[in-house]
């Protein structure tokens, strides 16, 4: 029997589905998570999962379902990290050894206007944080790519920002309006970042994806935003009004570094029935000029 100890003891078993997750390219945060399911259900059942059954890792599932309410989201993570661990590591046919995937219940996200997101830049009561925020929504961004914004990725020749190693660790490049390019050499001349170009106070190290989130909370909850949403909702709005612009779907995949058109084709039944004329998001909002 391979042992699968609890807790980060490494084991046999444990080693190899590590081995094979770096060997496939997995993402350091996926991996984690993967060995956070398997540490879940080894305890759960007090023994080596190698030596857990298929209605076991059913009834497991179901567990976290029913009755530690997990959102669909976490129990999604859990579905997959268990299926590597049978089906990639312990090499178990699926048709012998079925986990079942719950369906992924469809809810549209919030989007916020763009009467909102004018009050929520406004809101922002330093000159860094408007510029963070208003560039991770005119560029689409995640809160882990605008964390990790380099100055060179502002590339004023081709207009354009560049992603590097965003999810699934593919590089991409995203739009970079004539306004938030004059928004951040003001910013630049301000703050005079090196190579992160947001930092805190360690100008060595960019600002945490905790410290923006927290910048976007206290500015939300200023503008007196009541929408249950996070700073991905900037992300969506990025989207959505672009959509309502007239930029095409396929455009807005490429910006938003999606690997299929479905994902994007969401967002069409999130727009307003009328488009406006094509142009930057950004460019549709009324803002006063930044005081840096």
């Amino acid at each position: 029997m391979i042992a699968f100890e609890e807790g980060f003891a490494m084991t046999p078993l444990r080693q190899q589905m590590i081995d094979q997750m770096t060997v496939r390219g997995m993402a350091e945060k996926t991996k984690r998570a993967y060995l956070q399911a398997v540490t879940g259900i080894a305890r759960y059942y007090r023994r080596s999962p190698d030596q857990i059954n298929e209605q076991q890792v059913q009834q497991y599932l179901l567990h976290l379902i029913e009755e530690r309410r997990l959102a669909w989201s976490s129990c999604n993570v859990a579905t997959h990290g268990l299926k590597f661990l049978y089906h990639v590591t312990l090499d178990r046919r699926e048709v012998e050894f079925c986990i079942p995937q719950a369906k992924r219940p469809q809810r549209l996200p919030e989007i916020l206007s763009r009467e909102e997101i004018e009050r929520l830049l406004a809101a922002a009561r330093q000159p860094k944080h408007r510029t963070l925020l208003m560039l991770t929504y005119s560029a689409g961004l995640r809160v882990s790519e605008v964390a990790h914004l380099k100055v060179r990725d502002i590339d004023s020749g081709r207009m354009s920002v560049r992603v590097e190693q965003g999810k699934g660790k593919r590089d991409r490049y995203t739009v970079l309006s004539a306004r938030m390019l004059k928004e951040l050499r003001s910013y630049w001349l301000a703050y005079r970042p090196e190579v992160w170009l947001f930092t805190g106070r360690d100008r060595a190290r960019p600002l945490s994806v905790k410290t923006i989130q927290r910048i976007f909370y206290r500015a939300k909850d200023r503008a007196k935003i009541a929408k249950p949403c996070g700073i991905h909702a900037l992300r969506h709005a990025f989207a959505t009004h672009s959509l309502e612009a007239g930029t095409d779907l396929h455009t807005i995949q490429r910006l938003l570094g999606h690997g299929h058109i479905s994902t994007t084709m969401r967002y069409l039944h999130l727009t307003q029935k009328h488009l406006l004329s094509a142009g930057s998001p950004l460019d549709l909002l009324t803002l006063p000029a930044a005081k840096f």
